[in-house]
């Protein structure tokens, strides 16, 4: 559950609020996510549902219900709140898209339910971060994507330019050259598959498919990779720097209540020092 700051609000809001921050409540709610994707995984078994369907489909019900309580109670008690915090709009995304009736043009959504399992981001707090670093590293990873496309652009057409008409299937077309470099880069069945059937017949082709899996696939994983960690370290120095200002800020209001006892110390020892009058 977000950490939404209570504004003044009525006695029993305020009740409501601190009630669904209470970790008990907040235990249940992650064990009822869990219960609820375990329950959407037994419904994918036409045995299983054969033999207690109803009483899964009750218990997912029942389960939405209190999601469905749950939300509404944080918007009862934030207010337009609620939807300045993201995972706050997740979460209601999330179990307004169980709502909606799954029948008809709308079949489709059915699937879509086991996205309240993703509800489980929400109440992780390692988790959150994680989905923090990445949104965090997403500027750097466009610009990888960026350039990875330049060279996929580059090399799908030299290689629909060279081997195009020796391997229609898969060099035929830049679409089809497109998906076949994908592959590659991917390391499926590239050798044995592809890059040795066209070495075959062209046996100079090992120059293209060397230095392409080799900037593709581990140069610019190893980008991707480097990016993510980055934006993880980033954050987690940011935690420490609020930590560490905290603590200073601690040991400096400490500093001056002691420097302040020493003057009132200074001062009682000035006034026991005067001599009393007779």
């Amino acid at each position: 559950m977000s950490n939404n700051a209570l504004p003044a609000i009525s006695p029993f809001r305020h009740k409501v609020g601190h009630f669904l921050q209470r970790t008990s409540v907040q235990r249940t709610l992650l064990t009822l996510i869990l219960i609820n994707a375990l329950i959407l995984g037994l419904e994918t078994s036409a045995a299983i549902m054969q033999a207690v369907g109803p009483a899964l489909l009750l218990f997912d019900k029942i389960i939405l219900a209190v999601f469905v309580l749950e939300i509404g109670s944080r918007i009862y008690v934030h207010r337009l709140a609620f939807f300045k915090d993201g995972w706050s709009i997740f979460d209601f995304i999330v179990v307004g898209i169980a709502l909606v009736p799954a029948s008809g043009p709308f079949a489709v959504l059915r699937a879509l339910r086991v996205l309240r399992v993703l509800r489980v981001l929400t109440f992780v707090p390692s988790m959150r971060k994680i989905v923090g670093a990445l949104i965090k590293s997403l500027n750097g990873m466009l610009s990888i994507a960026m350039v990875l496309g330049l060279i996929y652009y580059v090399a799908a057409v030299m290689v629909t330019k060279l081997f195009g008409e020796a391997f229609p299937d898969w060099f035929g077309s830049l679409g089809a050259s497109l998906y076949t470099l994908f592959q590659i880069m991917t390391l499926e069945s590239w050798s044995m598959g592809i890059a040795r059937p066209v070495i075959a017949e062209f046996p100079y082709a090992w120059a293209f498919f060397v230095p392409f899996i080799l900037i593709a696939t581990f140069t610019m994983l190893n980008l991707f990779i480097a990016v993510i960690v980055n934006a993880v370290q980033s954050m987690h120095d940011e935690e420490h720097k609020v930590e560490h200002d905290a603590e200073q800020a601690t040991q400096q209001q400490l500093l001056q209540q002691m420097q302040q006892l020493q003057q009132e110390l200074q001062q009682l020892r000035s006034e026991l020092k005067k001599p009393t009058a007779e």
